[in-house]
């Protein structure tokens, strides 16, 4: 599995390798289905998966700023809550590959309405944002209300209100005029219009 973002492991890791060195084996051994014991005193979010306390072992690593680990624990589980969890986790740290094979895994265990994870046209967005949010980014840009918005793109009100909330939320934007001047500086108005005069 990925291990996202980070040159190596976090300090969490560390501290709990310190405190039974070569101790990652045991967990391991277990998530590959060995039969062969772990060997020696392990640490505590080793010895919780180990006993197969995968909650308890996730609000370790949780603690101890790990939250690759916890959600490795979690992951760990048939528990679709749990796994459910490590799905967010995984996709929430940019582990693709985590991801995947917890979405596997809950297809196999018969797990229904399991979230697909972003576009590959979102996740290329520097801020996140669908094609949709782009679009209503872009009408908001050019001074249009939500009436304006819903009309332009034949949506309900109510559902544009919930896309300029993640837009605003996304630009970590206030208000619309601060979204407007936070997307101006970004470069990220006038791909519509581009578009259309290109048409």
């Amino acid at each position: 599995m990925d291990h996202p973002g980070t040159a190596g492991p976090g300090r969490g890791v560390l501290a709990a390798r310190r405190a039974a060195p070569g101790r990652p084996v045991a967990a391991w051994l277990r998530r590959t289905g060995s039969p062969r014991p772990p060997r020696g005193e392990l640490a505590g979010p080793y010895r919780r998966q180990a006993a197969s306390e995968w909650a308890a072992a996730a609000r370790a690593w949780d603690s101890l700023g790990c939250p690759y680990e916890a959600a490795l624990a979690l992951h760990d589980t048939s528990d679709e809550a749990a796994l459910r969890q490590a799905l967010e986790l995984f996709t929430g740290l940019g582990a693709p590959a985590a991801a995947q094979i917890t979405r596997h895994k809950m297809r196999q265990l018969g797990i229904r309405s399991i979230p697909a994870g972003p576009r590959t046209a979102t996740r290329a967005h520097p801020l996140g944002l669908t094609r949709r949010e782009r679009e209503v980014l872009e009408l908001i840009c050019a001074g249009h209300s939500n009436a304006e918005i819903a009309a332009t793109l034949v949506l309900s009100t109510r559902t544009v209100d919930h896309h300029v909330s993640a837009v605003l939320a996304k630009l970590g934007a206030p208000s619309r005029s601060a979204a407007a001047a936070h997307a101006a500086r970004l470069g990220l108005v006038g791909a519509a219009e581009d578009r259309q005069h290109r048409s």
